[in-house]
């Protein structure tokens, strides 16, 4: 868990985004491409899940992701 300094609600919208980097971002020196939150969005809805950036109750951007649960036999 990191306690980060958070994401903006507007920053929030956005961040999924291929490329996007929020201000808060580290500096273009230290790295970091904007695609990791895109490739999780991505891999995520084609298992048909979501995931959904908010708030953390204990400061910073909270993370939730769903994925459906399938029954592996069949009826």
């Amino acid at each position: 868990m990191t306690m980060g300094p958070g994401v903006s609600p507007e920053d929030r919208e956005q961040i999924f985004r291929p490329f996007y980097r929020t201000d808060e971002a580290r500096d273009r020196e230290s790295g970091g491409t904007g695609l990791g939150l895109a490739i999780v969005e991505t891999a995520v809805q084609q298992h048909r899940g979501w995931v959904k950036a908010d708030d953390s109750p204990l400061g910073g951007l909270r993370l939730t992701l769903w994925l459906p649960l399938y029954s592996s036999a069949r009826q």
